[in-house]
């Protein structure tokens, strides 16, 4: 889900950069210390803006740099359990399809994609069902719910996030429509 948030952090101004306007820098090293980053509230810092000094910077004996308060306003996006979600399949494996989601990506496990015995076509970069014949191809748009979450904090791509669409209201949205016209959801 994304919110809009304020946060409060300090940045590091090393001495080289103290030459220069000032403002710049603090925006610079602002969005390179947070943005793309799992903050303590296990939120991905997605875009910041409006950076503001907050107070007067330090300076830590021994180092030289100005460890600088600033202030700004950020969109986050925080994964949760249980969360209905809509993304992109993006890769196809042969134990399932990677689905991309805000700045994330969740395995959709082979056994979890349809009621369906499922075959793979790694050639074609497709899954295919045995009996009903549907497929999931990479860039189908698809809705699917979050069954487990272990975010990564050093590197938030790293995080193992699975998924489910063996529910009814899941999947690519033609297999909704063909399942709330037989009456299955």
């Amino acid at each position: 889900m994304y919110m809009l948030t304020q946060a409060e952090r300090v940045v590091r101004i090393p001495p080289s950069k103290l030459s220069k306007n000032i403002d710049e820098v603090i925006d610079e090293l602002t969005w390179g210390a947070f943005e793309g980053k799992l903050g303590q509230d296990k939120a991905v810092t997605v875009l910041i803006k409006n950076v503001e000094p907050v107070g007067p910077g330090r300076i830590v004996h021994g180092d030289g740099a100005v460890y600088q308060t600033v202030k700004f306003d950020q969109v986050v996006f925080k994964p949760r359990e249980h969360e209905v979600v809509e993304g992109t399949v993006v890769e196809v494996v042969k134990f399932g399809a990677f689905v991309r989601f805000g700045p994330l990506d969740g395995l959709l496990h082979i056994s979890q994609v349809m009621d369906d015995r499922v075959d793979i076509d790694a050639e074609n970069q497709r899954l295919v069902g045995k009996d009903t014949g549907r497929t999931l191809n990479v860039g189908d748009r698809v809705k699917a719910r979050i069954v487990s979450l272990d975010l990564n904090e050093k590197n938030p791509q790293d995080s193992k996030i699975g998924l489910t669409m063996r529910q009814p209201g899941l999947g690519r949205p033609e297999w909704i429509e063909e399942d709330h016209r037989k009456g299955e959801a």
